[in-house]
């Protein structure tokens, strides 16, 4: 029996054309935006959460409050798919059908781990608090103690962009 997850994870693009192959693309919109969107799942129900993140350039890491409902779901399955889309837009057209979204999308799948140590926590949290300021703090112990950092390391990840420039030409088998 295949494993649903590896699947997902192998499967190729549909529209290949639109695909972001290029590892280094794929890491500038990762570093460029502030909201990840975090999919979690527990007893084949989905919960999907927008969460501040940072990324290292070979994890995300993502922190939250010591109990909550995305805190319940890793507690009992650590695997998660993430979502960020950048340069969101419409590209219109004459036709309702025909109109498309314009964006720069990374999705990925990857396992995610509570951090303990407290020097790894304190470099996710300055990841984090980089995308806003350039501002350097320090975590008072108590803080770090309540604070639950999260890194999500990728199994994989996959880019796709529309709407930027001339389109890339369209792959056999490809449709709408």
């Amino acid at each position: 029996m295949t494993d649903p997850a590896s699947d997902l994870l192998s499967r190729p693009m549909r529209r290949r054309s639109r695909e972001i192959t290029d590892r280094a693309e794929i890491d500038a919109i990762l570093a460029s935006d502030k909201v990840l969107h975090l999919a979690l799942a527990r007893d084949n129900v989905p919960f999907l959460v927008p969460v501040f993140y940072g990324f290292d350039g070979k994890a995300l890491y993502v922190h939250s409050a010591s109990a909550g409902t995305k805190i319940e779901i890793l507690k009992t399955n650590n695997r998660v798919c993430f979502e960020v889309t950048t340069e969101n837009g419409v590209v219109t057209a004459e036709a309702a059908c025909d109109f498309e979204a314009k964006h720069r999308t990374v999705i990925g799948f990857g396992r995610a781990s509570f951090v303990d140590d407290v020097t790894e926590k304190t470099r996710a949290l300055d990841l984090i608090v980089s995308r806003f300021t350039d501002r350097k703090f320090d975590y008072p112990a108590e803080k770090l103690g309540i604070t639950k950092v999260i890194r999500i390391d990728i199994d994989s990840i996959k880019g796709k962009a529309y709407g930027f420039g001339e389109p890339r030409p369209e792959q056999p088998g490809e449709t709408d």
